[in-house]
């Protein structure tokens, strides 16, 4: 394993990371959760990334549970060895107070739950999950260095800000000497708004650290769609975070010629595109999702083969035709 430093601060965290958003909910086998997460563990994973809504079903906030449960009766001695964190920002609970937001109120709620859920007294980093254009800015950043300060949370972040929501929240924390380490963000070969909107420059000039979500792009870059949409695979299946009609013509075209590459240098197109997001440590960690041991062995073994510039530059070939 090789962990980076996130940003300028102290706190390192494994260059693969493993995110709970799906295949911890209500309806999956205990058994194979605990398999997954000690099998991260146990192969020098120490990062281990949650929000108060994940848990695929009809029930938010299974995944805390389950991991909770998990980490409590098998790895709750290790807890100084790991970094545990959670977010909140998206709808949760029922009323007014539970809906998507920021506030002071919701934000320090939705902590206590979380904790209760998890078995905690506290997590590495809390992180505001969405920006909320309704909540005062100077509300939402005073609110997280509120939960540093009491001592539920040891560092402060922030996910799907631009660089200009960055910059204002940035300004605060700065004024607070709020911790805040770290900007979750979407990032893949397909989706490089982060480079478009300077944010990835952002964060190397200010010294906070990057961690990509969602490097496979939905799936898009697995090997399941170089001939066309199957049936067993997200979009075959209808799944609403990824439309059918994304999958055009040139896109397949494109994923085959990165596959044919990934396949020369020894890797699969899914362990390729881990490599390249992780080719600068501005994005310190990749979140990985899994639904079997197996998957988070075969993610691990990407580090083994950085790419080099040469290939940077040559893969940066396909993505621009």
């Amino acid at each position: 394993m090789i962990y980076n430093r996130l940003g300028k601060s102290g706190l390192k965290v494994s260059a693969i990371s493993l995110g709970f958003w799906q295949n911890f909910g209500v309806n999956d086998p205990y058994d194979n959760m605990k398999a997954m997460v000690l099998t991260a563990f146990n192969e020098g994973i120490v990062h281990f990334d949650l929000a108060n809504n994940y848990g695929n079903g009809s029930i938010l906030g299974t995944a805390e549970i389950n991991f909770g449960r998990i980490f409590k009766n098998s790895l709750e001695h290790h807890r100084d060895e790991v970094t545990i964190t959670t977010k909140a920002g998206y709808e949760m609970w029922g009323g007014v107070y539970g809906d998507k937001n920021g506030s002071r109120k919701y934000l320090i709620a939705s902590l206590d739950q979380s904790l209760k859920r998890l078995d905690l007294d506290y997590v590495d980093i809390f992180y505001h999950h969405v920006p909320d254009s309704e909540t005062p800015i100077e509300e939402t950043a005073l609110a997280l260095d509120q939960i540093v300060k009491s001592g539920k949370a040891l560092y402060i972040g922030i996910s799907n800000y631009n660089k200009k929501q960055t910059e204002e929240i940035l300004k605060i924390f700065k004024e607070l000497k709020t911790p805040f380490v770290v900007n979750q963000v979407s990032y893949s070969m397909l989706e490089r708004w982060i480079e478009e909107d300077g944010l990835v420059d952002f964060a190397k000039q200010e010294g906070f650290g990057l961690v990509a979500f969602s490097p496979l792009a939905k799936g898009l870059l697995s090997d399941k769609y170089l001939k066309g949409i199957p049936s067993d695979s997200r979009m075959g299946k209808g799944n609403p975070f990824l439309k059918s009609d994304v999958l055009t013509e040139d896109l397949v075209k494109k994923l085959n010629k990165l596959n044919d590459f990934a396949l020369k240098r020894g890797q699969t197109l899914a362990q390729m595109a881990l490599s390249w997001v992780l080719r600068d440590t501005t994005v310190a960690s990749v979140l990985i999702g899994a639904s079997r041991s197996e998957q988070i062995k075969e993610n691990i073994a990407t580090l083994e083969k950085p790419l080099t510039s040469d290939e940077i530059t040559e893969i940066g070939s396909f993505l621009e035709n």
